[in-house]
């Protein structure tokens, strides 16, 4: 039910970007609806999506009072891929047409699995959007028995191929994360929460680099690379903090504000001898140990 909603949610908000500034009267969305998806649709049925999607993706439908058209004030925003708000439509998006065409254009069409990310994720976000707590079990990598949690859902993130909870865990009495791959039963409780004043979840991971919650003090990591690997780095920054700072003798300097850990240093080694970290010298250290540490596995 829950999927469905979101699907026709996600369908509603595309009729309007393909509107454009003209918009849409009610009597054309109706139409459209009912073309779509064989049933009458209401004045307060729409009324009640337009609330439920500026709730879930923060995308508000508006009417023009003196034409009585509804349109989406903020459509090129809404359209542009690298809105989170667009992302995470496009991301149903791609997975509905998928799913539709799966065997239309069997062979034909590949993608990577995001681990149980259809699963959970639209319970989740369910549960957000209404403000309810909810209970699941949970097993870590390292244990091979199932934790009962009673969390606060604050947002979700995706990273490197897997869908995260970020949640305030009263059993733990602080923000942790959780991947919802690891979920292995998830149920609301009952029991309602607020979310705190001006939380925003890419402010709570401004400074860190992948999913873990930053600790320590953020740093200024400098690196350089050749021209031509510079190309990808400046399309798929390493971290949204990054800076380009020069270019010298073939090599193209960049820095970025994280606080260290062993995901950042993995990432520098992931590049090999395509990225050389200049400083933090500690940093540099740890990723020259990890690459020696491996080549010798090789020698």
């Amino acid at each position: 039910m829950v999927t469905e909603l979101l699907q026709k949610y996600i369908w509603l908000v595309q009729t309007f970007i393909r509107a454009g500034e003209n918009g849409l009267s009610l009597g054309e969305i109706e139409e459209k609806w009912e073309n779509r998806f064989d049933s009458s649709y209401s004045r307060r049925t729409f009324n009640n999506h337009r609330e439920a999607i500026e709730d879930v993706f923060g995308i508000r439908i508006e009417c023009n009072r003196s034409t009585n058209r509804y349109f989406v004030n903020y459509s090129d925003d809404v359209a542009d891929e690298t809105a989170e708000s667009a992302w995470l439509i496009n991301t149903f998006t791609v997975n509905n047409i998928l799913a539709l065409s799966k065997e239309r254009l069997s062979g034909r069409v590949s993608v990577e699995d995001i681990p149980s990310g259809h699963r959970h994720l639209t319970s989740i976000m369910e549960a957000m959007t209404e403000g309810h707590e909810i209970t699941i079990g949970y097993r870590k990598y390292t244990s091979s028995q199932d934790e009962t949690l009673n969390l606060k859902p604050y947002a979700v993130k995706e990273y490197a191929k897997r869908w995260y909870l970020i949640a305030y865990c009263n059993e733990r009495q602080g923000i942790r994360v959780y991947g919802l791959d690891r979920i292995t039963r998830l149920d609301t409780n009952g029991k309602q929460f607020k979310m705190p004043a001006k939380f925003d979840v890419d402010d709570l991971f401004s400074t860190s680099f992948g999913i873990y919650l930053p600790e320590g003090k953020a740093q200024t990591i400098t690196f350089r690379t050749t021209e031509s690997e510079a190309r990808f780095i400046r399309d798929l920054p390493l971290h949204r903090s990054q800076v380009e700072k020069g270019t010298g003798n073939g090599m193209v300097e960049f820095s970025i504000f994280v606080c260290p850990d062993r995901n950042l240093i993995m990432e520098f080694c992931r590049y090999g001898s395509r990225i050389e970290v200049i400083s933090p010298a500690e940093v540099r250290k740890n990723v020259a140990d990890e690459l020696r540490a491996a080549a010798e596995r090789y020698i």
